[in-house]
């Protein structure tokens, strides 16, 4: 995926890294964990709230998806074992209360975006000076 992104966007950044562990040193205006997030187990999602909020510049967006419901399941992609995980929605406006966001839009299995349960939130972090 990243050879195309290079591809088509050459003018981009391009990095492939671990987002449990991920520093840039950076804050973006969006960070987007579309199809991505709930490969990780609940454990590791929980922590990523951090790594989110150190990322994310006052009053950026952050858009991921999740399943509607808490649980796990591991699915076929292609012939490949995929692992997926979600946390109880409560559970995930709870971190985000936690972690300076505020949910924007929740939507459980929106037909608009293929089935997806999508959130989005803003940092209501305030700009300094």
């Amino acid at each position: 995926m990243l050879a195309l992104c290079r591809k088509r966007l050459p003018q981009g950044t391009w990095i492939e890294a671990d987002m449990r562990g991920l520093h840039l040193g950076r804050r973006f205006g969006a960070i987007l964990a579309w199809d991505s997030f709930f490969h990780l187990d609940a454990g590791d999602q929980r922590a990523m709230f951090p790594v989110f909020k150190a990322h994310i510049a006052p009053h950026g967006l952050l858009l991921f998806t999740s399943a509607p419901t808490a649980g796990e399941a591991v699915g076929d992609w292609y012939g490949n074992r995929l692992f997926h995980a979600s946390l109880d929605p409560d559970e995930y406006r709870s971190l985000l209360r936690a972690s300076g966001f505020e949910v924007l839009r929740y939507q459980a299995n929106d037909p608009e975006c293929g089935g997806h349960t999508v959130w989005l939130a803003q940092s209501r972090e305030l700009q300094t000076v």
